[in-house]
């Protein structure tokens, strides 16, 4: 209770002194110049787009930027995808001007959705239980999509905490509302899935998740399947993508507010009273299984931990410790353990294996991923052509509310509508998410058509003709599966049961 009190103690004096420091300093008080070059568009290099500015008096301001390597994608995308220069971050005084109070908002407070979920528990080759949520309509009475159906699948990977957030509700009902299926990944032991087995899932370890793609693929094989994951979930979409490579059967991937550099994040890339709570939020989810737990783990070390990095620490670095002497113990979770632990969970690891365009939407005044010059990978969407970074200068974490004002709204012209606006301000991140997976899956359809069109040309049939190109579509990668094992014969799945 005291842990809680002094919680809300410290929420509200941030509440206090947050928006008026952010506010006074404003944008010229953020580093602006991140060492990248901007060329105009239609140049060589480094694509970036311009919004009007929010004082209305017309002037140009540079208020998103489109970083990325110049290619035919890019160049379509920024030609297409008009969504990403239509940017008008909330002013003044308002308290959605704070990126603070946006993130913490959209992280903390309730959503009143009607949306509704269907569960489907899939149970692993290992016996683990992990979960997916399908988001349906309230009026269809928590009834399952056909498997014959050709809707396109949206998987929405939440944070690494399982905290299912506002801003993952207001994703499903975009999703719904422009044709989607959503389901939303829930890990071992996350948003009251139960565990079965007393392992839980490593930071980076797609293994699960690539189970639960399958799954999907199997259930709906008829629709093309898209990713998008939130704030630190991006660890596990980036780490499934750079493993699995061209065969991960995921047409495009979007990340929202994503934590890149992971391991200097859980270390020191938090202010103190948002490491304290989260790892108390951790420890709370995880004191149910404080008697499992403690066979394989120091459950002592785990609950009295404070920050991110001891939490992560007792629960993965300090296995076959149980019993053993101080002094082994402290060996355990050594800075060595620590260091080999993130060489197999770095989501960037096998970043040059990914063969589908991933799109990156972050905010310079990102409260919770830290300072942009240092946390954010810029020669990655410099020089891969797979990867795009929209940056803005306003947006906090996972907030990017816009101004819900007439001149706001028709400053977005013909771009993607959403039926599901909140009132107060929309949330920009979902209509540019809309539309880069139009604007990709077009690009795809037109490259196939183009290949097709010059083979016919040639004479030399659809399976010879035309030239090579790395991006996969959602069908191109259906035709090589990741493993060539039987998965009706290894995976469990098919029995699983549902809530």
């Amino acid at each position: 209770m005291l842990e809680w009190l002094v919680a809300f103690c410290v929420v509200i004096l941030v509440l206090f002194i947050w928006p008026g420091t952010k506010y006074l300093l404003g944008p010229n008080g953020f580093p602006q110049r991140l060492g990248v070059s901007q060329l105009a568009a239609g140049s060589d290099g480094a694509h970036s787009a311009c919004a009007e500015g929010a004082d209305g008096t017309g002037k140009k301001t540079r208020t998103v930027s489109l970083i990325c390597n110049p290619s035919a994608l890019a160049k379509y995308l920024q030609k297409h995808c008009r969504t990403f220069g239509c940017y008008s971050p909330c002013g003044g005084w308002t308290w959605r001007a704070s990126a603070f109070l946006q993130s913490a908002y959209e992280a903390c407070w309730p959503c009143d959705s009607s949306v509704q979920f269907v569960r489907d528990n899939l149970q692993l080759s290992d016996d683990g239980l992990v979960s997916l949520d399908w988001a349906v309509p309230s009026y269809h009475r928590r009834r399952r999509t056909s498997s014959h159906s050709t809707s396109p699948v949206l998987l929405i990977i939440p944070n690494s905490f399982g905290k299912i957030t506002r801003n993952v509700v207001k994703l499903c009902e975009s999703a719904l509302s422009h044709g989607y299926l959503p389901a939303v990944f829930n890990r071992r032991s996350h948003n009251s899935t139960p565990l079965t087995t007393i392992k839980l899932q490593q930071f980076g370890d797609p293994s699960d998740l690539r189970e639960a793609v399958r799954y999907i693929r199997y259930r709906q094989p008829a629709g093309r399947l898209y990713a998008v994951s939130e704030s630190s979930g991006s660890g596990l979409l980036l780490s499934y993508l750079g493993e699995c490579g061209s065969s991960s059967y995921v047409t495009a991937a979007v990340c929202l507010s994503p934590v890149f550099r992971c391991q200097s994040w859980f270390e020191s890339g938090l202010c103190w009273p948002l490491q304290w709570a989260l790892a108390l939020y951790q420890k709370i989810c995880l004191s149910r299984y404080r008697t499992a737990l403690g066979d394989i783990l120091h459950t002592d070390t785990l609950f009295s931990s404070c920050s991110l990095r001891g939490v992560e620490e007792a629960l993965f670095c300090q296995s076959g410790c149980v019993g053993s002497t101080s002094g082994t113990s402290s060996g355990c979770s050594a800075s060595g353990a620590w260091d080999a632990y993130w060489e197999r969970n770095e989501p960037l690891r096998d970043v040059d294996e990914v063969a589908i365009p991933v799109l990156s939407v972050c905010a310079k005044d990102d409260p919770v991923r830290g300072d942009a010059q240092s946390s954010l990978p810029l020669e990655l969407f410099e020089t891969n052509p797979h990867f795009f970074l929209l940056l803005t200068d306003r947006g906090g974490h996972c907030g990017f509310s816009t101004q819900s004002n007439r001149s706001a709204g028709s400053a977005a012209g013909s771009v993607v509508a959403t039926s599901t606006v909140d009132n107060r301000g929309t949330n920009w991140s979902h209509k540019v998410m809309l539309e880069f997976f139009r604007a990709t899956t077009d690009f795809f359809n037109a490259e196939e058509r183009a290949k097709q069109f010059a083979a016919r040309r040639r004479g030399l049939g659809g399976a010879a003709g035309g030239w090579a190109f790395r991006y996969r579509s959602g069908s191109t990668c259906k035709r090589v599966p990741a493993c060539s094992h039987n998965i009706h014969a290894i995976y469990n799945w098919q029995r699983s049961y549902t809530r």
